[in-house]
């Protein structure tokens, strides 16, 4: 069986990674240099926004994405979101102003949810079954290496030439990513309006099947129009940023932020296959662990720098090394799973994944209460981050494989839609408590409480991933035996 670098596949493989890489590379890039950019820029006040508002924007990309691929295949929409992507670049880049950065950046996310998706879709078009857990481990093995470069490279272009240069020096590496793909894009038809000419006989009786028993769950046409999803994108994208802002409300934060959890579980609610937010078996269970899964990791993970340098004393150089352990066992346990293939089943290597995961947070919860030394922290990011990798590649598999030309388009963006909006409410989430905990110490932000609060909520989440994991097969283990 010829592999992803074959030479049938090898333009688009690489192609696709570079644009994944390119992604990568600007989400961390733009960490490390957006407090420069905020001081020359005198836009301390938009800070948070630069951030939270590509997330938010990025929710209305996956689903017009979504949609547009499920109607029309994914060439147009991987066109449409790598030019919104650019667009968004040269707009940062160029900024003179925040309020001009910000509005770049909201561009650039909305180009970058809606990349995702599509890029999922050809994957899905122009990968055999096979070859799909391969695959998503390159994926993730390109998130590597911006991981273990990005910080540094983008602090010293910021340093020799201009932080404009971040923004701007992707856009030309952008076009050759792009062309890479364009041969695979010509010959993909679309999902709903060529399905009738390209479905083998007994496809449709297959899919009515698959529906029947649980694991097509149902979506595209099934769940609303394509402008209500997209609608309903919206008003997801803009609780999260009210909750985002919520802190800000002297009186009514906290009704603030209750309310727009509520409304961004209504909203989502048409966004992803039924049953999700009920924990149902089968595909519903895979959107929900991805989403809880990156709630749980990510929610913690950006304060680990953090906590070694107030804790520990640790340099920012040295704390992001914690880090980078991560994202090194993240890709390996990617490519661990993807080397064993049908050996490791998907239910059995999602199981180890939460599990892994959730005892790196407790471990973290009790390094931080207890005072153990900062390497227990070190080496427990480790085993998070390989518990991540077992997961996601096998989750983004699973999801291709409960679905059909139908609604490839809609369960990829619901399964981007779970990852983005998780991590983006418990980032808040996590925000809130460590605001309220840092505000009860006497000596603010140096206290143990803070950074307990927030390991503590993402180790409660983690153990809704563990209880999640199981259902993300049809039957249960009784059941298979």
């Amino acid at each position: 069986m010829a592999g992803i670098f074959h030479r049938d596949y090898l333009l688009v493989t690489l192609g696709a990674c570079a644009l994944v890489f390119l992604a990568a590379f600007e989400s961390l890039a733009v960490t490390t240099i957006m407090p420069l950019v905020s001081r020359e820029l005198d836009g301390a006040a938009l800070y948070a926004l630069a951030f939270a508002g590509p997330l938010a924007t990025g929710v209305i990309g996956m689903v017009a994405a979504g949609n547009w691929s499920d109607r029309r295949g994914p060439a147009g929409p991987v066109y449409a979101s790598v030019a919104m992507f650019a667009l968004g670049l040269l707009i940062a880049g160029t900024a003179g102003t925040m309020p001009a950065l910000v509005a770049g950046r909201l561009v650039q996310g909305l180009g970058g949810g809606a990349m995702t998706v599509a890029l999922y879709v050809v994957l899905a078009r122009v990968y055999p079954p096979v070859l799909h857990p391969k695959i998503f481990a390159a994926f993730s093995a390109a998130w590597v290496v911006p991981s273990l470069v990005g910080p540094f490279a983008a602090g010293l272009v910021a340093q020799l030439a201009s932080w404009h240069w971040v923004f701007l020096g992707v856009v030309g590496l952008v076009t050759p990513a792009l062309l890479m793909i364009v041969p695979a894009l010509r010959g993909l038809r679309g999902g709903s309006s060529g399905t009738a000419k390209e479905a083998a006989p007994g496809t449709a009786a297959k899919t009515k099947a698959k529906a029947a028993a649980g694991e097509v769950a149902a979506s595209g046409p099934g769940r609303s129009s394509g402008y209500g999803r997209l609608a309903w994108a919206v008003l997801a994208a803009l609780a999260v940023l009210g909750l985002n802002l919520s802190d800000r409300l002297p009186v009514a934060g906290g009704i603030a932020a209750g309310a727009a959890v509520a409304v961004a579980l209504i909203a989502v609610r048409p966004l992803v296959p039924r049953g999700t937010l009920a924990a149902r078996r089968g595909l519903p269970s895979v959107i929900l662990t991805r989403g809880l899964a990156s709630a749980s990791f990510f929610g913690a993970e950006v304060y680990l720098p953090y906590l070694l340098v107030e804790r520990y004393g640790f340099s920012p150089t040295y704390a992001g090394l914690t880090l980078t352990g991560g994202a090194v066992a993240w890709a390996a346990g990617s490519a661990i799973q993807g080397r064993l293939g049908a050996r490791l089943d998907h239910r059995r290597a999602v199981r180890i994944g939460a599990a892994l995961v959730l005892g790196a947070v407790v471990m973290v919860l009790v390094t931080t209460v207890l005072l153990w030394p900062a390497a227990v922290v070190i080496i427990a990011w480790v085993f998070a981050g390989g518990g991540m990798g077992l997961m996601y590649a096998r989750l983004s598999v699973m999801t291709l494989a409960l679905s059909d030309k139908h609604n490839e388009g809609f369960n990829s963006s619901a399964m981007s839609i779970s990852d983005s909006l998780g991590g983006a409410l418990a980032l808040a989430g996590t925000g809130l408590v460590f605001a309220a905990f840092t505000t009860a110490t006497t000596a603010a932000g140096a206290g143990v409480a803070p950074f307990a609060g927030v390991f503590a909520l993402t180790a409660v989440i983690g153990v809704g991933v563990v209880a999640v994991a199981p259902r993300v097969s049809r039957t249960s283990r009784r059941q298979q035996q």
